[in-house]
């Protein structure tokens, strides 16, 4: 949040929008504008502040024009063209659209990713769909659903970027098998403890559609390397 004393009066260089084919923006010659008030700052900082929810979210084709139409009606009480429900059903709507788009396509890419994966040497296919290999085999019990377990793990996108490892980190954890992912819930159950398991988890077994972290996107088929060390009681 900004202080007060960080809207203070400052000059800035900004770029007229003009409006080029199919409603998108474009920038022209730049001119100076003078933020000469407190006021002035705090409306900039305010348009910068809605500016970067749109970033954040991935929005884009803002007709920026209908903005500023919005905040001029509220201020001036005029006639809403959408009344506060409608607003925001379009966000949700818009939100939800995106988020379907996008897990789609990442679905796509991860069950080709499965489908070539379940053929190789050593892959194993349960029912429902998550599949490992097994890397060492541990002689140990195996945990049921109401245990907890200690183990290292070392997550992965399929594309090999690591969003996540204990084994990194230089630390196992501690959690219980019920209250992990659906993939690894199942996974646990399946290995004797001194076992180190490869797994490939679609996105049905993982996160779903929605987003965990910066980089585990909706949809996203994940791969763990997963050691259980231990039963804990």
């Amino acid at each position: 949040m900004l202080s007060l004393s960080a809207c203070l009066p400052v000059v800035a260089q900004v770029k007229k929008a003009t409006t080029a084919g199919g409603g998108a923006r474009t920038a022209s010659n730049s001119t100076p504008v003078n933020l000469k008030t407190t006021q002035d700052s705090l409306s900039y900082a305010i348009g910068l502040s809605v500016a970067n929810f749109y970033k954040q979210q991935n929005i884009t084709n803002i007709n920026t024009s209908l903005v500023v139409k919005a905040i001029n009606d509220v201020n001036k009480k005029s006639k809403l063209l959408l009344d506060e429900q409608q607003a925001n059903q379009c966000i949700v709507s818009y939100m939800q659209k995106a988020k379907a788009e996008k897990s789609a396509g990442n679905k796509k890419v991860g069950e080709e990713f499965l489908a070539a994966n379940k053929t190789k040497p050593g892959v194993v296919t349960t029912a429902s769909g998550l599949q490992y290999t097994i890397l060492k085999e541990g002689t140990g019990p195996k945990p049921s659903l109401t245990d907890k377990v200690k183990v290292h793990y070392h997550g992965t996108l399929i594309d090999g970027r690591v969003f996540d490892s204990s084994v990194d980190r230089g630390q196992p954890i501690e959690l219980s098998v019920n209250g992990v992912i659906p993939g690894w819930t199942e996974a646990l159950q399946l290995m004797p403890v001194g076992s180190k398991w490869k797994l490939f988890i679609p996105s049905s077994l993982a996160y779903g559609d929605q987003q965990a972290g910066a980089l585990i996107t909706p949809g996203s088929t994940l791969i763990f390397d997963v050691e259980l060390l231990d039963i804990v009681k």
